[in-house]
């Protein structure tokens, strides 16, 4: 078996070689082989962009939205700490703080700016602290009426560390007589997106003061140790909460983020197929002249003793020869690219002087880049499949070929 395995092999290397000479032939093989390498280098490049978006999807932004919320139906909550109790007593849930948000506008003179407040319990570690310094931190902890602000909310109100300004928060759901809260700026944290433009954050006490509440929260967040189980999770929360509650949780509120970066991974697994498919097709015609010119030979090998089953693995191998050339080169150059692909894409940034990911807009300034070697081998096995398949029709004409025919062509 392994001995004829090899000499199919070898004549199908020979009639690679030889089919050289005939320049028409050769160009409509290199066609194939770099269809089939650009097709696999640019696929790999581009799943490791959408792994990447995912990945900076679930660990970054979704660092400060809560993945699973309840927040109060009236002012605050009868029992936050039951909610609290019954969140971390679920397997799923990681942990669960209470919070208080509120949407305010700050004044500077006759200019009015929206800000959306955030009071969180500052005795508990939160994932704003990465996003800035333990001083800031610090002072938001222990300084009254403090306030960290968005960097580029604060660069638009134009205050630094030290100054005050005057808060505007609506009473009884209306503005005509909004309470006046003169809050200390302690700092700014940096973490990309409209979070920078729009979020402030204060103590839970600071917020209580605000919203017109002596104790408790308006809401408990939730985050969970896996992301994409938090319709379900919050489901079976909200059936054991006593307290009248709104349920939220992230897929509901920023799932459209996870649903464009899946939809745009189908189309590329759509263009992979196609782009995979044209270059196949110069398999199927380079074998197929191939067969035409080799009739003669094919003819000869069959009178001395090769079967037709045996023709037929010929022409196959010669084939899969071209895919497997194609699909090795072009993983190594998707590889290769993926790895070099932030460093490339911040040098095109530094060419044209503008960013491709405006830093107002997304929460992130630079491509990121995730490469899974899962992806690297469905890629590899959808080309070499595809190329395997391109030849069966050429091989399956060589093996039909009629012994006398072929000879006195």
């Amino acid at each position: 078996m392994m001995q004829r395995l090899h000499l199919t092999w070898q004549l199908a290397r020979r009639f690679r070689k030889r089919r050289e000479r005939s320049g028409f032939v050769s160009f409509i093989s290199a066609s194939s082989t770099l269809g089939i390498a650009l097709g696999c280098m640019v696929f790999i490049a581009g799943l490791s962009v959408m792994n990447g978006f995912e990945k900076v999807l679930q660990d970054r932004f979704l660092s400060l939205i809560p993945h699973v919320e309840f927040t109060a139906v009236n002012e605050r909550l009868a029992n936050e700490q039951q909610i609290i109790d019954v969140g971390l007593a679920h397997p799923g849930v990681i942990s669960a703080k209470p919070v208080i948000r509120t949407q305010g506008m700050v004044q500077q003179g006759a200019q009015f700016t929206g800000v959306q407040v955030q009071g969180i319990d500052t005795n508990q570690a939160q994932a704003i602290q990465e996003y800035m310094s333990e001083d800031v931190w610090q002072a938001l902890r222990t300084e009254p009426n403090a306030v960290v602000l968005g960097s580029e909310l604060a660069e638009k109100l134009n205050v630094t560390s030290g100054d005050t300004v005057m808060l505007l928060v609506a009473q009884n759901a209306n503005f005509r007589e909004p309470k006046r809260i003169r809050l200390n700026v302690q700092g700014t944290f940096e973490f990309g997106g409209q979070v920078d433009h729009q979020f402030a954050y204060v103590s839970l006490t600071t917020a209580r003061e605000m919203v017109g509440i002596e104790s408790g929260a308006t809401a408990v967040e939730m985050t969970l140790a896996n992301v994409m189980q938090a319709q379900q999770v919050a489901n079976e929360i909200g059936y054991s909460i006593k307290d009248y509650v709104y349920l939220d949780h992230w897929m509901r509120s920023q799932g459209h983020l996870y649903r464009d970066i899946q939809l745009v991974r189908m189309v590329m697994y759509l263009v992979l197929i196609l782009v995979l498919a044209v270059a196949c097709f110069n398999i199927i015609s380079t074998l197929i002249m191939t067969v035409q010119e080799k009739q003669r030979h094919i003819g000869i090998l069959r009178t001395m003793g090769l079967r037709g089953k045996q023709v037929m693995q010929v022409f196959v191998w010669q084939g899969l020869q071209n895919g497997l050339i194609g699909t090795v080169l072009g993983t190594i150059a998707g590889v290769m690219l993926t790895l070099v692909l932030p460093d490339l894409m911040s040098w095109l940034q530094w060419l044209s002087g503008e960013s491709l990911l405006a830093s107002d807009v997304y929460f992130i300034n630079q491509i990121p880049v995730h490469l899974q070697l899962a992806d690297v081998v469905l890629v590899a096995v959808v080309a070499l499949l595809m190329s395997t398949l391109a030849t069966l029709y050429p091989a399956w004409r060589a093996a039909k070929l009629e012994i006398v025919q072929a000879i006195s062509h």
